[in-house]
């Protein structure tokens, strides 16, 4: 698993970028894959979740996730839930001590938030759709709501897709720019005529600076290229294959 210091500097949380390695299932779902959307074996991914917990140290039942839609929605996270009972949403923050918030990805951005003084965490899941809509917004907003301060925020972004990865057609650009001249910089020329290449952590972390949070740490990596290391949507998509895993990524506020 992989973390970034700037968590790590925080005493009193754990988190992780979990890659795809150490877990039970096989072919295209090899070998840690969280995803209970997926087509592998249902106990396959609940083995390969409760053994993300353990190393969260927390038991299994206390991992929670989301059905993640693509959406803005963050919600407090009080006590655990069962993957049946999942919310529809895609960030959740707490600040109840033990419950490990997880996030699913493979290409979008996963972002781990904390703030030391007030005991307060979240996880948000971030592709473009969700990091346009809000995401973000809305969970450093759910963490106000909990006693955090945004100039006190700690944001980690995980392992994501790269920009050397990210084709986008002609019609992408348009939106983002319209929203805000300054994305202009998170657009470079693709090889194919009046395509582009989309950097999505850039645009993350600018929208993260705009909020008021402070400190912003990234991942370099591209879940696209390492492919011994983590699930991806768009490798699948280019190969033909017919689904793919989700990797997890997590933190916890401990007593």
């Amino acid at each position: 698993m992989i973390t970034l210091g700037a968590l790590n500097d925080i005493t009193h949380i754990r988190h992780a970028f979990f890659t795809r390695t150490g877990g039970v299932s096989t072919g295209l779902y090899a070998s840690l894959n969280v995803g209970f959307g997926s087509g592998d074996a249902p106990a396959a991914v609940a083995e390969n979740r409760a053994r993300a917990a353990v190393r969260m140290d927390v038991p299994p039942e206390r991992l929670v996730t989301c059905y993640q839609v693509h959406s803005p929605t963050c919600v407090a996270v009080t006590e655990p839930w069962t993957p049946d009972q999942a919310p529809h949403a895609d960030a959740m923050a707490t600040d109840r001590p033990g419950i490990a918030l997880g996030i699913l990805t493979a290409d979008c951005a996963p972002v781990l938030f904390a703030d030391e003084k007030a005991r307060v965490i979240g996880a948000a899941h971030a592709g473009w759709k969700g990091a346009k809509g809000g995401v973000l917004e809305g969970t450093i907003a759910r963490m106000e709501e909990l006693g955090a301060k945004r100039n006190r925020i700690v944001a980690a972004i995980g392992p994501c897709i790269a920009q050397r990865s990210y084709e986008v057609g002609p019609e992408f650009p348009a939106p983002f720019l319209a929203e805000d001249p300054r994305n202009r910089d998170y657009f470079a020329p693709a090889r194919r005529p009046d395509h582009f290449l989309f950097d999505l952590a850039g645009y993350i972390t600018r929208r993260l600076g705009d909020t008021g949070v402070e400190i912003i740490q990234r991942c370099p990596n591209d879940t696209v290229v390492e492919e011994d290391r983590f699930f991806s949507y768009r490798r699948s998509c280019l190969r033909g294959e017919k689904d793919y895993g989700r990797g997890l990524s997590a933190i916890v506020l401990q007593g």
